[in-house]
């Protein structure tokens, strides 16, 4: 596999007009989709998963299990533009792409500092995964906390008195726990915890975190479902769950998951 980026007439290239990269491996994960991943490898609850290294690295990983988490730089193989301003979870205004975390670069290079917890030939087991099943990973280096830490230094626009904001309480009436657990049944999604991690961080809408109002509310959408949630102070409750398909389409239309969602509003009705 070759990665190549070449310079068009509106960039800028000092030195070359293009760039290869030669991916060493790859990584295998649950997360199949961007709006899976953790924000940030410590917010992944401990997700775990593989990296799997190409024949011939077997020297170069001596002596890499001794160190506890290793940096990891990957390609986000899903993203196809950039935008050199973005709306980050935790921000109420859109920053410079070059101020966040954001994937959506001008080269897509991802970096993440993961926990190794063991190797077996050329598969690297990790924890605190936050990157997609399926990224080329371009190298590996160690996490070294003396020269990669550095506690005191100053955070931009993350020290502002509301950010990083404080969490919500989130919790689920009973029809809603009992709508989640339908789901989670029928499909082995977790919806709940998937709606309970988006809410925690505020109810105001947010393209990011597909939080929006319409004439009926506010909502959020995760997947194909829908959730509406009424909030006070830092406390958010969700009401209830429904289908993102639309009448004529549930009617209609002849995809597969369709038949969970119709099952669904056959057991709890028809909500939005």
């Amino acid at each position: 596999m070759k990665l190549e980026r070449q310079a068009t007439s509106g960039e800028m290239m000092t030195q070359v007009a293009s760039l290869s990269l030669h991916p060493i491996g790859i990584v295998r994960s649950a997360l199949s989709e961007r709006a899976s991943a953790a924000r940030q490898p410590i917010a992944s609850g401990g997700a775990p998963g593989t990296i799997e290294l190409n024949a011939g690295l077997e020297d170069a990983l001596s002596d890499l299990a001794s160190f506890d988490r290793i940096w990891v730089l990957y390609w986000f193989h899903l993203n196809e533009d950039w935008r050199p301003k973005v709306l980050p979870p935790r921000s109420e205004k859109r920053r410079g792409v070059f101020a966040t975390r954001s994937p959506y670069r001008p080269n897509p290079i991802g970096l993440s500092a993961v926990r190794l917890v063991s190797i077996e030939g050329l598969t690297l087991h990790v924890a605190d995964l936050d990157i997609l099943d399926g990224s080329p990973v371009f190298d590996i280096k160690p996490y070294v906390a003396y020269a990669d830490a550095f506690p005191d230094a100053a955070q931009g626009w993350l020290e502002r008195p509301n950010d990083p904001i404080e969490t919500y309480l989130v919790t689920f009436s009973a029809k809603a726990e009992a709508q989640a657990a339908f789901v989670k049944e029928h499909t082995g999604f977790d919806l709940r915890s998937r709606i309970d991690e988006a809410l925690a961080l505020g109810p105001k809408p947010h393209a990011y975190r597909r939080i929006k109002r319409d004439e009926r509310g506010i909502l959020i959408a995760v997947k194909d479902w829908r959730a509406r949630f009424s909030h006070d102070q830092n406390a958010i409750q969700v009401d209830y769950l429904f289908s993102g398909y639309s009448p004529r389409e549930l009617a209609t239309g002849d995809a597969p998951e369709l038949a969970t969602h119709r099952a669904f509003e056959a057991r709890f009705g028809t909500l939005r």
